[in-house]
């Protein structure tokens, strides 16, 4: 890895952040708060939260079984992937690499801090080999990104591959996690240890069903949390997000009692796809969603909407010609959308 002073932006580097009020009396007890322009009335909403969501993350700490110090939460994933551009990426001089078809947001967020984005198709198998990712990279190039499992193909990527960029690459590899908990691939939360140029995003808003809360996670270095910590805006996790994200890591074991049914259900759901007359072909997937290839993919979504069904229609996606994203939904969910197929 080129050093980490090397990889970040220089004026990032010199950065001062701001010192938010909370931040200055770190680590004493206070009950009398006069520091901060807040209204003392309307508690508890009147009070900033915290800024580096201490309690939040050691709770998570317990669950991750990473330290406190490798923790960045952001709200929802894409503050952390944007943040990534912002950090490491000069406007208009580095570029990024990434698999394609993929997360749509690696593409906006380089468009947005003029970056150019290199894609690099997977292929027939929806997977892709490290010396192609890799040869598309140059001396600028900053990150590498790569989904497993990917959206919107559902598949996990091969790991010995995904290893490999890890291990060649001298910048920074992104890992987006989002869909790990659906998945028999464990995550690579372990490796951080020894790969300080390995990043790894997962999200509250899968397997822990609260996309409304925005909460995403990044796991990384302490160096390099340190900095995504300076650069973020000062309290941008809010009070009631982090209140909820407690609740739910009170009990993880909701959660995998989740997985287990959304896991069946999928199985179920794939099985009756492949019966249906208009279905072609449903792809292998580790996620809680699964690609199918449709007899006319435009069509049957548009007829679906008709119905109140929505689904995810992938047709203008490299690769997804023709295809539709299934969400694994609840049984009668599920079982409303199997019925309005069978009637098309």
């Amino acid at each position: 890895m080129i050093s980490l002073e090397k990889l970040v932006r220089k004026n990032i580097w010199s950065l001062a952040p701001y010192s938010s009020a909370r931040d200055e009396y770190s680590g004493k007890e206070a009950h009398v708060f006069l520091d901060a322009n807040e209204n003392p009335y309307n508690e508890p909403y009147n009070r900033y939260p915290d800024p580096l969501q201490r309690e939040l993350k050691s709770a998570l700490r317990k669950v991750k079984g990473v330290p406190e110090e490798n923790i960045f939460l952001g709200n929802g994933s894409d503050e952390a992937i944007d943040l990534a551009y912002r950090v490491f990426c000069n406007p208009g001089r580095d570029n990024v690499v990434a698999l394609d078809p993929s997360y749509g947001m690696y593409q906006v967020c380089a468009d947005i801090n003029d970056v150019e984005c290199r894609s690099v198709m997977l292929d027939d198998n929806f997977d892709f080999q490290a010396d192609k990712l890799l040869e598309a990279c140059d001396a600028n190039t900053k990150i590498i990104w790569m989904c497993s499992p990917n959206n919107p193909t559902g598949n996990s990527l091969n790991r010995d591959e995904m290893m490999k960029v890890i291990e060649s690459f001298e910048g920074i590899v992104i890992v987006d996690e989002a869909y790990i908990d659906f998945s028999q691939q464990k995550s690579l939360r372990q490796e951080l240890p020894s790969h300080p140029n390995l990043i790894i995003l997962q999200t509250m808003s899968k397997a822990w069903g609260s996309a409304a809360i925005r909460l995403g996670m990044a796991f990384a270095s302490k160096e390099i949390i340190a900095i995504y910590n300076k650069v973020k805006y000062p309290y941008n996790v809010n009070q009631l997000t982090q209140q909820q994200a407690l609740e739910m890591l009170k009990d993880p074991y909701e959660v995998d009692k989740w997985v287990k049914i959304l896991l069946s259900e999928r199985s179920r759901l794939m099985q009756s796809f492949l019966e249906l007359p208009t279905c072609e072909q449903v792809y292998k997937t580790d996620a809680n969603f699964f690609l199918a290839k449709m007899t006319d993919a435009v069509a049957i979504y548009n007829y679906l909407v008709d119905k109140g069904i929505i689904v995810r229609n992938r047709h203008k996606v490299q690769l997804c010609q023709n295809c539709l994203r299934i969400t694994i939904g609840t049984r009668s969910e599920n079982n409303e959308l199997l019925s309005a197929l069978r009637q098309y």
